[in-house]
């Protein structure tokens, strides 16, 4: 028996050790890895570099309180500053952690500038942003927030369609108390719904002449995931506030919140802390990963690898139309959106040796790491026909 809470429905299979793309089970069997810990190992398994940033500050310093100077978070937070619109960041652990920071930033800042009645967040309805007990409530879904109340106030919500206009009576939401708005610039859990350059460049509109803030959530989404270090960047929007995670620890856990000049203020001696946040050793890794990932031939690399993945995706949906029914995503955040059960197409992916992960309206969503290699997805492609081919 396990000892595990059951909170997981976990599959019957676990892993022995993993390299780039691929993981080996306790059976000797090989995977090819298109779930990557949910978008968290950018660059796939055992990465070299990653090892020996682990391991030479290993030999120096794991941990000391953030009440003394961490060069290494130093390093991390300025490159991140000097490669973004952020002037200030917050280290976390976490995405949940990172976008409770963000909510916590956005409603500090009103106050500090003597409107503290200005503190609820507009979130779209069924989003995404972690697991704590006001992220639920800012996603909004029933489904999440059932048998966790009472309710977390503070939030609101607008609805996000896929035709136009896509966020009908945003305006009418807003209302005097109305601090931000936050929305994944990709919905990930919510079945890769890629919010459009025109729309993000809407809500950046709206926050200015309501002079509230935007937060875009880009925890899944963001570091290189995009092809872009962030998504928003390609609609040339500047946000107030970004949580990130997931992808800037390659797989150690690290969480951030990146912040402008404006709404740091609030952000005095006191006001947050994380006892973990900004540890030397994440702080390595981070540096590490930062150095590769935001290097513009590794993220044309992303740009080229998405290209071929999704163009040959959408050959395989013209071949099954009974089977697929759209191709979603952008960079290397792909969804297959089926007719079908899901589950049972994800079942049958895995037999093949090809593992991926669900997401909402009955998508397979696959996150491969950003540095795979060409024959890798082409692998992929063929386990997907054969699936298709399969279920037909």
């Amino acid at each position: 028996m396990s000892y595990l809470a059951k909170n997981y429905n976990r599959k019957k299979i676990s892993f022995k050790y993993g390299k780039g793309s691929y993981l080996y089970s306790i059976d000797n069997k090989k995977y090819l890895d298109f779930v990557q810990g949910i978008a968290v190992n950018s660059l796939g398994h055992a990465h070299p570099r990653l090892i020996k940033a682990i391991k030479d500050q290993s030999k120096k310093l794991w941990h000391v309180s953030n009440a003394f100077q961490i060069p290494e978070g130093e390093k991390l937070a300025k490159n991140l500053c000097k490669k973004t619109f952020a002037d200030y960041v917050m280290f976390q652990n976490s995405g949940a952690e990172a976008t409770e920071a963000a909510i916590k930033v956005a409603r500090r800042y009103f106050y500090s500038i003597g409107k503290p009645y200005k503190n609820r967040i507009l979130c779209i309805k069924n989003s995404f942003h972690g697991r704590t007990l006001a992220a639920i409530y800012a996603s909004g879904s029933k489904k999440m927030t059932e048998g966790f109340g009472p309710k977390i106030p503070g939030f609101d919500h607008i609805i996000f369609k896929d035709s136009k206009p896509r966020f009908p009576k945003i305006r009418s939401r807003i209302k005097r108390s109305t601090a931000a708005i936050m929305v994944e610039t990709i919905l990930g859990e919510g079945g890769i719904k890629i919010i459009p350059d025109k729309c993000l460049r809407y809500l950046r509109k709206i926050c200015n002449e309501k002079k509230i803030l935007l937060i875009l959530d880009e925890v899944q989404c963001g570091i290189g995931r995009s092809g872009d270090f962030f998504a928003f960047e390609q609609s040339k929007v500047k946000p107030d506030i970004v949580p990130i995670a997931k992808g800037i620890g390659g797989g150690f856990p690290i969480g951030a919140v990146l912040m402008n000049k404006k709404v740091a203020v609030g952000m005095t001696a006191g006001t947050h802390g994380s006892t973990f946040g900004g540890n030397p050793l994440a702080m390595a890794v981070g540096n590490t990963v930062m150095d590769i990932v935001s290097n513009k031939n590794f993220l044309n690399n992303v740009k080229k690898s998405s290209r071929y993945f999704l163009s040959n995706l959408n050959k395989i949906k013209n071949q099954y139309p009974k089977i697929i029914k759209e191709i979603r995503g952008r960079g290397l955040l792909i969804g297959i959106k089926v007719f079908k059960d899901q589950t049972i197409f994800i079942k049958k992916l895995m037999d093949n040796k090809l593992l991926t992960i669900r997401a909402a309206e009955n998508v397979i969503r696959i996150l491969p790491p950003l540095n795979v290699k060409k024959n890798e997805i082409g692998k992929a492609l063929k386990i997907i026909t054969k699936v298709c081919s399969e279920l037909k």
